[in-house]
């Protein structure tokens, strides 16, 4: 039986150009190469699994292959890693500064490669300051942190800090497909959108649920198994509670989410993700917007059906209800009560709506 290998991993990028989401970093490294203008002490600073260290890896390697193309050499000796979590002390950045003032036997650059480093000591970055202001021309650095704000300023004044984004959920998605292909696996893009939405932004973090996910259902993503899993309510669950409150059924709505609360979903999560539905129903309203829903093409459908049974009064007034409930609901003693009343405004909106339009008429 063959290992598991997470698709993190079997599918980390070897080269710039396949580096998912950060095409303003890896356009400036590549001009830096090629230009020679390379500077000896970099910062690589954003949020967690977006490719920080994997760029350091691609640029730690390409910096000694000739004309940019793969030499004959292996330079993985040239490269040097340092986990600052588990190596914060003066004596580790010691070691290291020990290992510098020795150029390379192949190849023209011994690269350094620091993860994590805001968890250094500040006596170990304060022994880090010298070698870092001054390196030998055979030594490049390469430091990656998700803290930026932690590091001292007499070491970020002494780096060339390039900053990381987020990934989008578009290019999680597309990578995503990418896999799900080569993997053989049957999806539906509603469940793909799932995923992206659920790693906020962190491409490691979508490959590792996607993983769990293809296990769980035998290679074929289904919204529902996915949305299940995840323990996320799945946007139909939103769409019916909106037809409820449209039509003012406030005892159907009741018994929706005790139902909702009998499958184990968080009140909060629902009341957050309710308010969260009507702002991308509004969305949907306008053709300029629709291309800031962040769904599926089927689930844009029936944005764009609903949308149109809603007014913009209606969905401003529910958006407010939503996020008053969603403030109140931890101070609240009676967290259930809470969302109840929330849902019992909103299916009065309309109600007192067409009452004031009654009287106005009158």
């Amino acid at each position: 039986m063959d290992n598991f290998v997470v698709s993190a991993r079997k599918y980390r990028p070897q080269e710039f150009d396949t580096v998912v989401g950060q095409s303003h970093i890896t356009q400036t490294l590549e001009s830096a190469i090629k230009e020679n203008q390379l500077a000896q002490a970099m910062l690589f600073c954003g949020p967690r699994g977006v490719g920080k260290t994997t760029c350091a890896r691609i640029l730690a390697r390409k910096i000694n292959e000739e004309n940019g193309e793969k030499g004959e050499q292996d330079f993985a000796f040239n490269i040097f890693e340092l986990d600052a979590a588990s190596n914060n002390s003066v004596d580790d950045i010691r070691n290291l500064t020990d290992q510098v003032r020795y150029a390379p036997q192949v190849g023209k650059y011994k690269v350094y490669i620091i993860d994590e480093v805001h968890m250094l000591s500040n006596a170990a970055f304060n022994a880090f300051l010298k070698t870092l202001e001054e390196p030998p021309p055979h030594a490049i650095f390469i430091l990656a942190t998700t803290e930026k704000h932690k590091i001292i300023p007499t070491i970020l004044s002494r780096c060339q800090i390039y900053d990381f984004k987020r990934i989008t959920i578009s290019d999680i998605i597309n990578h995503l497909k990418d896999i799900a292909e080569k993997e053989n696996v049957k999806y539906e893009e509603d469940a793909l959108y799932l995923i992206a939405q659920k790693a906020d932004g962190a491409l490691r973090d979508a490959l590792s649920i996607f993983d769990r996910m293809v296990t769980f259902t035998h290679k074929n993503l289904s919204l529902s198994s996915v949305s299940d899993n995840l323990n996320i309510l799945d946007y139909d669950y939103y769409l019916n509670i909106t037809d409820l409150a449209l039509g003012n059924d406030i005892p159907s709505l009741l018994v929706s989410f005790n139902e909702i609360l009998k499958k184990g979903f968080d009140g909060h999560i629902f009341i957050s993700g309710l308010g969260s539905h009507f702002r991308d129903l509004m969305v949907a309203q306008n053709p300029q917007t629709i291309e800031l829903l962040e769904i599926g093409e089927k689930t844009k459908e029936k944005y764009i059906v609903q949308g149109k049974k809603c007014t913009s009064q209606f969905l401003i007034d529910a958006i407010e209800i939503c996020n008053q409930a969603d403030i109140n609901y931890r101070q609240s003693k009676n967290q259930r009560l809470t969302v109840e009343i929330a849902l019992m405004q909103l299916a009065s909106i309309t109600s007192s709506q067409s009452e004031l339009k009654k009287k106005s008429l009158a």
